[in-house]
């Protein structure tokens, strides 16, 4: 008989490498591993690494989840729909990478504040603008007719791409740049995005809930180290608008 150990919340110090032990994880709220710390740069790859993201508003303290299940998805298992691949053929549609990042996470924020507040905050829209900065984030942008359509950003490391935030100023703009990052993923050697909290939104595109131990595994063996991901790097450099190409 398997034993579970006692939930325990962390409250965390100075050490950037000091980390929860996510099988730990309170009950309730569901997945919160830790509390405190800080956001540089440093403690997030860290976390990152291991599974553990941060997620709070902004009259709270630095919270630091790991769920119990996780909201992943395969690139491969990306669902295109009829009405998905009609719109996709209709429009003119182009992407980019990192094309305009700050653009990108205020925009997010904006949503996110006008549906139900945001956990944008200032300090995490900070802390991953130093991320761009240093390689590891990065936006994902579609364009219809030239104008900004949606997008989303998030942290690649290694073998995986880490989902923040979603976007869309016109319809399907924030799936089909999910579409085509799923198409692009293979040559960048990225084998799972990791969706955080699952959604209907995200269910429908084809991700799949996946068990925190099974989640603890993946990573061991796509992010043994924090190393950044050169192919998508380079694919950044190009900030000339491409055309859609996932759904033809």
């Amino acid at each position: 008989m398997t034993s579970h150990p006692e939930p325990e919340l962390l409250i965390l110090a100075d050490d950037p490498h000091e980390l929860p032990n996510p099988h730990k994880a309170l009950h309730e709220p569901e997945g919160l591993a830790a509390i405190g710390g800080d956001l540089t740069p440093k403690r997030l790859l860290n976390m990152y690494q291991h599974g553990f993201f941060p997620w709070f508003s902004e009259q709270d303290p630095i919270l630091w989840w790991h769920p119990a299940e996780r909201c992943v998805i395969a690139p491969e298992a990306f669902h295109c729909n009829r009405s998905l691949r009609k719109a996709v053929k209709r429009g003119n549609w182009q992407w980019r990478i990192n094309g305009n990042f700050p653009t990108v996470i205020r925009t997010c924020a904006a949503l996110r504040a006008h549906e139900e507040g945001t956990w944008i905050v200032p300090e995490i829209e900070q802390a991953y603008t130093r991320l761009h900065k240093l390689g590891y984030a990065f936006s994902v942008e579609t364009y219809l007719d030239g104008e900004l359509a949606g997008g989303f950003y998030g942290v690649a490391m290694g073998q995986q791409f880490y989902g923040e935030s979603m976007f869309s100023l016109k319809p399907n703009g924030s799936k089909i740049a999910l579409g085509q990052f799923c198409a692009l993923c293979p040559e960048l050697g990225i084998r799972l995005i990791d969706c955080q909290v699952e959604s209907e939104h995200l269910l429908t595109l084809g991700a799949k809930l996946m068990p925190r131990p099974e989640f603890v595994d993946v990573l061991k063996r796509h992010v043994p180290m924090q190393t950044p991901n050169l192919a998508l790097q380079k694919l950044a450099l190009n900030h000339e608008l491409m055309p859609v190409t996932f759904a033809l």
